[in-house]
């Protein structure tokens, strides 16, 4: 099975704004059952506040509670599927970073620390009080989103980035601006994973990817160190597994030639690298999944 790249524009009542969508869970569920019943990426960023309901999020292969105050945040990119045991009610919206950025033109989707890095979790679970300030910026997006007044985008926008402000005050210790001010480390941190995302296929040794950043592999291990305590090259590994997954799962290669496209000519040290990161062979994981199906 083929996975899927979901657009805003397969989505039933997408409204007259354009790159910009929201609804109430329960309708975009059963409006739109047909495009998200089966695991999927997005080409666009996803926020979905949940008020009711039980299950499982899966997202990158990584499973997380549903549950009354659970937030998912989600980035373009990013693989995931539902599985309820009790009806979800809540609130989604997406946005594309265009239409985001466009008002918002001197900030970037990237400060937020859910966006900022592919380590960072991409859930929030609320209590009682931070709820009841949160759920009320998701119902006027939607109310927003049905009404016909002027400046509707404007206040869309805005609406968004308090969400993302009062979300990420939430996961952050010290300010937002606090993060954003204290560059040196993080955002050579988010250059990295860039440099990562670009050429994981082809470049596998820290110090090629040092080189290309002009500074030392010590330092870049030191970077990746201090700042979410893993290694250049478990971010370098962690980023080929992924996509192995995503390929084992939803391309049509078979596992050498999936190995041979991530840049490794021999299989079983590739299937010996899988292993390590993952605790299973690629076989053994294919199996795996497939019993879920």
């Amino acid at each position: 099975m083929k996975l899927p790249i979901l657009d805003i524009t397969q989505f039933h009542d997408t409204g007259d704004i354009e790159s910009f969508y929201a609804n109430d869970f329960e309708s975009h569920l059963r409006n739109n059952r047909d495009i998200i019943s089966h695991p999927h990426k997005h080409n666009f960023y996803l926020s979905v506040l949940f008020i009711e309901g039980e299950g499982i999020h899966e997202i990158d292969f990584e499973s997380y509670s549903i549950k009354p105050g659970s937030i998912f945040l989600l980035r373009p990119g990013q693989t995931h599927s539902w599985k309820f045991t009790k009806p979800g009610k809540g609130y989604i919206f997406f946005h594309s970073k265009e239409f985001y950025e466009a008002i918002c033109q001197n900030k970037n989707l990237n400060i937020f620390p859910f966006f900022f890095s592919n380590q960072n979790s991409p859930s929030i679970y609320l209590n009682k009080e931070t709820m009841s300030s949160i759920e009320p910026l998701f119902i006027s997006i939607l109310n927003e989103t049905r009404s016909s007044a002027p400046l509707k985008k404007q206040k869309l926008v805005n609406l968004i980035d308090l969400i993302y402000i009062e979300l990420s005050r939430l996961v952050l210790k010290d300010s937002l601006e606090d993060l954003v001010n204290s560059k040196n480390f993080t955002m050579k941190l988010y250059k990295f994973e860039q440099l990562i995302e670009e050429k994981y296929k082809t470049l596998k040794s820290a110090l090629a990817y040092a080189e290309i950043m002009n500074i030392s592999v010590k330092h870049l291990n030191r970077i990746c160190k201090e700042t979410i305590g893993k290694t250049t090259t478990d971010l370098i590994l962690e980023r080929v597994i992924l996509e192995a997954k995503r390929q084992i799962l939803y391309s049509e290669n078979n596992l050498a030639e999936i190995a041979w496209d991530l840049g490794y000519d021999d299989y079983s040290h590739f299937s010996k690298l899988f292993k390590q990161k993952s605790g299973i062979s690629p076989s053994q994981f294919q199996k795996m999944y497939l019993k879920k199906v």
